[in-house]
C-alpha cells in the first residue's frame, strides 16, 4: 500500500471515528436534557392524540439506539430537522448565521496575528526591556478582563460617545438587504456588488467586535510566541549564528522564528477554532446574527434541533481546523511527512 493512500486512509477513518463520537455525544445531551421534544412543538393545551401522535412520527417509541440510526442517517443527508423557532429547516437557518460568525472571526484572527507575533518576537529579542513589559500587561489585560466588559466599553466610548464606529448589528438600518447575499459575508458581498456605500458601513459595524476578538487572540498567540522564541533564542545554534557575524534579523527571522512555526500553527489553529466558537458573548452584546448567537437563543427556548445541529457543526469545524493544521505540518516541518 502506497504511504500517501495509506495516510489517507488513516486520516479519512479518523475524521469519521470523531464524527460518530461527536453525533453520539451530541444525541445523547439532546435526549437527556429535561427538555420534552413533543411538547415544544405540540404545546402544553395540546390533547393527548395529539401528542401521541408526534411522539410516534418523532419514532420516540423506538429504542435509544435505532433513534440514534435514525439521527445519523439524517445527518448525513444534512437534515437537522426543523427548528420550533420559525419552522425552518436548522441547515438553512445554520447556511445563513454561520458566515457571518466566519467573518467576524477570521477578521478577528487576522488583527490578532498580524499583531500578535511581532509583538511576541520582540519581546522575545528585547527581554526585560519596555517594549517586553508592555507585551506582558497586553498579554495579562486580554486575559484577565471580561470580554463582554470590553465589549460593553467598547461600545460606550467608540459608539456613544466619539461615533467613530456603527452600533450593533452587522449594517445599519437603511442597508439591509440591500446587496444580495452570495456569500453571507457582508464585506465580500458588498465588495462583489461594488456598492462601497454597503461596505463602508458594514466595515464601521464589523471593526468593534472583530477588534475586541483579535485583542482577545492577540494576547494569547503573543504570549506563546514570546515563549517559543525565547527558548530558541537560548540555543546554542542561535550562538553559532551571532559569532559567524550573521545579522540580528537572520538570526531572529531566518533561525529562530523558522523553527517555531510549527508550534504557532497549532496556538493559531487553536485561537480561531475558539473565536469561532466562543465568540456567543460578543455576538450577544453586538447583536451580530452569528451561530453563536442562533445556538444561545435556541438553548433558551429549548429548540433542540437548533442546538444540536448549531453544536454538530461548531464540532465540525474543529475537526477541519486541526486537519488543516496537519497538513501546514507537513509543509513547514518535512520531519511529519
Amino acid at each position: 500500500m502506497a504511504p500517501w493512500f495509506r495516510t489517507t486512509l488513516l486520516t479519512v477513518g479518523s475524521i469519521a471515528v470523531t464524527m460518530l463520537g461527536l453525533l453520539f455525544i451530541t444525541f445523547i445531551i439532546g435526549r437527556v436534557m429535561p427538555i420534552d421534544p413533543v411538547l415544544s412543538i405540540v404545546g402544553e393545551r395540546a390533547s393527548q392524540s395529539t401528542y401521541d401522535a408526534v411522539y410516534l412520527e418523532l419514532g420516540l417509541d423506538k429504542p435509544l439506539i435505532v433513534q440514534f440510526f435514525y439521527y445519523l442517517w439524517d445527518v448525513l443527508h444534512l437534515d437537522f430537522g426543523t427548528s420550533l423557532l420559525n419552522a425552518r429547516p436548522v441547515s438553512e437557518d445554520i447556511a445563513r448565521v454561520f458566515p457571518a460568525t466566519l467573518e467576524l472571526a477570521t477578521l478577528g484572527i487576522t488583527f490578532g496575528i498580524l499583531l500578535g507575533v511581532p509583538l511576541g518576537v520582540l519581546a522575545a529579542v528585547r527581554k526585560g526591556s519596555w517594549i517586553d513589559q508592555i507585551a506582558r500587561v497586553v498579554a495579562l489585560v486580554g486575559y484577565s478582563m471580561p470580554i463582554f466588559w470590553l465589549g460593553l466599553m467598547g461600545l460606550l466610548i467608540f459608539y456613544g460617545i466619539l461615533g467613530l464606529v456603527g452600533g450593533p448589528g452587522r449594517v445599519g438600518i437603511f442597508y439591509v438587504d440591500v446587496v444580495p447575499s452570495v456569500t453571507g459575508m457582508i464585506l465580500i458581498d458588498a465588495a462583489l456588488d461594488r456598492n462601497w456605500a454597503v461596505f463602508k458601513d458594514a466595515f464601521s459595524h464589523i471593526i468593534l467586535p472583530a477588534s475586541l476578538l483579535g485583542y482577545y487572540s492577540l494576547a494569547y498567540i503573543s504570549r506563546m510566541t514570546r515563549s517559543f522564541m525565547l527558548e530558541q533564542l537560548s540555543a546554542e545554534y542561535i550562538t553559532t549564528a551571532r559569532v559567524k557575524g550573521m545579522s540580528e534579523w537572520d538570526v531572529v527571522w531566518k533561525h529562530a522564528f523558522k523553527n517555531i512555526r510549527v508550534q504557532l500553527i497549532t496556538v493559531i489553529a487553536l485561537s480561531y477554532a475558539n473565536l469561532l466558537e466562543g465568540s456567543v458573548l460578543t455576538e450577544i452584546i453586538f447583536s451580530w446574527p452569528g451561530i453563536g448567537s442562533y445556538i444561545t437563543t435556541a438553548l433558551l427556548s429549548a429548540d433542540m434541533n437548533a442546538v444540536l445541529g448549531g453544536t454538530v457543526v461548531v464540532g465540525l469545524i474543529f475537526i477541519l481546523l486541526n486537519i488543516f493544521s496537519d497538513l501546514l505540518y507537513r509543509v513547514f516541518d518535512p520531519r511529519s511527512k
